[in-house]
């Protein structure tokens, strides 16, 4: 996948917009920090979100971290399998380590969200 196609949110979710339809997944930035994942809890599918709304958690061995709505509206799909396979976020954070998919409410959502550039920005300034 081609990371400078994606947006991305400060609290580390990106987004691949396909029409009106959000595949949401934590970046590898966030998997890195958070190392030896433990468990991952999402909502089901019917949920409505709203941008900033907290909807679900990424468990590590030394950290529990939010997973934000990038984006407003409907949560389609869950990615049912990544509970069983956690190394997906680690291996493949951008493909098989999705999360979610929002049927968005607003597409202009993503006017708000970073660009791969400006996100590796965000990256190194907290890494300091």
């Amino acid at each position: 996948m081609d990371l400078t196609t994606l947006k991305y949110a400060r609290t580390h979710e990106w987004v691949a917009a396909d029409g009106d339809v959000a595949t949401i997944g934590i970046t590898d930035f966030a998997v890195k920090a958070l190392t030896d994942l433990v468990y991952v809890d999402l909502p089901s599918a019917g949920t409505q979100v709203a941008v900033g709304d907290n909807c679900g958690e990424v468990e590590s061995v030394k950290a529990v971290s939010d997973l934000y709505a990038p984006v407003s509206g409907e949560i389609v799909e869950v990615n049912e399998s990544i509970a069983d396979d956690l190394d997906a976020l680690s291996e493949d954070a951008f493909g098989r380590g999705w999360l979610l998919k929002i049927r968005m409410a607003n597409p202009d959502d993503l006017d708000q969200l970073l660009s791969r550039a400006a996100y590796e920005e965000v990256c190194q300034a907290e890494e300091h």
